[in-house]
């Protein structure tokens, strides 16, 4: 994953495309009928269950609209959330409060919803040594929330980007001229380049994962669309070599009898691309 520097920069760029986005050159609803005077209070209200996400994201929001907005806090990023609970209290200025509050909830009920995705996949793993990652499978622009709120839920961050570790998938094999030919290109590659990035490869087959070991260099082998049996396999012959990571079509049935094949970690992209949000509602006080 990227640094914090970075990943806060990515943050920081959300919420200012976001407020562009929203609010252009003005709240006029709020502006034609609130005094800029005007001070106000409302309350984060809970109409679901599940894992709260985006608590800290909402202050860094609150605090770009108008840094004399406060926020009280009673549940944390994390935990455990049902209908009826108040999140925070938010108060000052009536004009900030309705300016910031779309992008807070779009945000959190997201978030909200991507780490109770997260939390059930990780609870699934309870008992393991496996892991779940996500994937690059983000929506476009908010993805540094998305792999956020992943994180609250309990999984790990796969690579943030393009930019962060190399992954030879079957297309770059194939364009590369084969998975021997890929590996040592992109070791020469970082060579030439003074870049210190893992090297992740995919196996379409227990052939291919022979050629990955014997390429050598490789940070974790992603087997894909392996079935149970085939896993097993896999797992033994690479051993210690490097790590392991499974994925395709693997879900909340599924996903156990993966980790029993003792696999490293299992990615998915359903935790950031097939969730439904959390009901969330900002109500004035």
């Amino acid at each position: 994953m990227i640094s914090e520097v970075q990943f806060q920069k990515e943050l920081d760029l959300i919420i200012t495309n976001a407020i562009r986005e929203d609010v252009g050159d003005g709240d006029h609803s709020s502006l034609a009928c609130i005094p800029a005077s005007a001070q106000g209070k409302a309350k984060l209200l809970v109409k679901d269950e599940g894992i709260i996400a985006g608590v800290e994201f909402a202050k860094m929001i609150f605090n770009y609209v108008d840094k004399e907005m406060k926020v009280e806090t009673f549940i944390n990023d994390g935990e455990r959330v049902k209908y009826g609970d108040i999140v925070f209290h938010v108060s000052g200025s009536s004009q900030s409060i309705l300016k910031a509050e779309r992008l807070v909830l779009n945000s959190m009920q997201r978030m909200s919803a991507i780490a109770t995705k997260t939390k059930m996949f990780v609870d699934l793993l309870e008992g393991t040594q496996t892991k779940i990652l996500d994937t690059r499978k983000t929506t476009p622009g908010i993805r540094a929330i998305e792999k956020w709120a992943v994180k609250i839920g309990g999984g790990e961050n796969h690579r943030f980007a393009l930019y962060d570790m190399i992954m030879l998938k079957d297309n770059h094999n194939d364009f590369a001229g084969g998975i021997p030919q890929a590996i040592a290109k992109t070791k020469q590659y970082l060579i030439d380049n003074n870049k210190d990035l893992k090297i992740i490869v995919e196996a379409r087959n227990l052939n291919e994962v022979q050629q990955i070991l014997s390429s050598g260099g490789v940070y974790r082998i992603l087997l894909d669309n392996f079935d149970y049996e085939t896993t097993k396999k896999a797992v033994q012959m690479i051993g210690t070599q490097c790590l392991t990571e499974s994925s395709g079509n693997i879900n909340e049935k599924t996903i156990r009898y993966y980790a029993e094949c003792g696999v490293n970690y299992i990615s998915s992209g359903a935790l950031t691309h097939s969730v439904y949000n959390m009901d969330l509602s900002l109500k004035a006080l």
